[in-house]
C-alpha cells in the first residue's frame, strides 16, 4: 500500500514538473484566433441580419409593404434576421475572452531567480529560469 502512495505522488509531482505552462506567446496566439472569429461571427451576423432585413420588408413597387407572415421569403428574411443577430450576441463574449486573454500574456513575464539545488553535497543557489505572472486584485 505505501508502494502504490509513494508512486502515486511521484507520479503527481512529475506532471506538475514537468508540465509545459502557458507563456506570454501562447496567450497572444488565443487572443487574435479569438479575436478574428469574433470579427467573423460580427461581420456574418450583419450581413445575415441586413440580408433577412431587407427579404422580411419586401417593398414593392409602389412603396406598399407587403402584409408580414405573408408568404414564404417574408418568413424567410425573419429567420435570416434572428439568425444574424444571434451571431452578433455571440461575438460579443468573444470579444470579451479575447481581451482578458491579451491581458494575461501582458501580466506574463519570465525571469531568472536563484533555486537551492544539491551540487557535490552542498547547497548552492542557481539561477533558474522561471515564469512570473501578475494578479492585480
Amino acid at each position: 500500500m505505501k508502494k502504490i502512495i509513494i508512486i502515486s505522488m511521484l507520479l503527481i509531482l512529475s506532471a506538475a514538473s514537468f508540465s509545459q505552462p502557458a507563456t506570454t506567446t501562447d496567450y497572444l496566439q488565443k487572443s487574435k484566433k479569438q479575436k478574428t472569429a469574433a470579427w467573423i461571427m460580427m461581420s456574418g451576423g450583419l450581413a445575415c441580419s441586413l440580408a433577412g432585413s431587407i427579404l422580411s420588408a419586401q417593398l414593392d413597387f409602389m412603396g406598399d409593404t407587403a402584409p408580414l407572415f405573408d408568404d414564404k421569403t417574408t418568413k424567410t428574411g425573419i429567420v435570416l434576421n434572428i439568425i444574424g443577430l444571434c451571431s452578433i450576441a455571440g461575438s460579443i463574449p468573444l470579444f470579451i475572452v479575447s481581451h482578458k486573454n491579451k491581458k494575461r500574456a501582458m501580466n506574463l513575464s519570465f525571469k531568472n531567480e536563484t533555486a537551492p539545488q544539491l551540487q557535490n553535497s552542498k547547497f548552492v543557489n542557481q539561477p533558474v529560469p522561471s515564469l512570473s505572472l501578475k494578479i492585480s486584485l
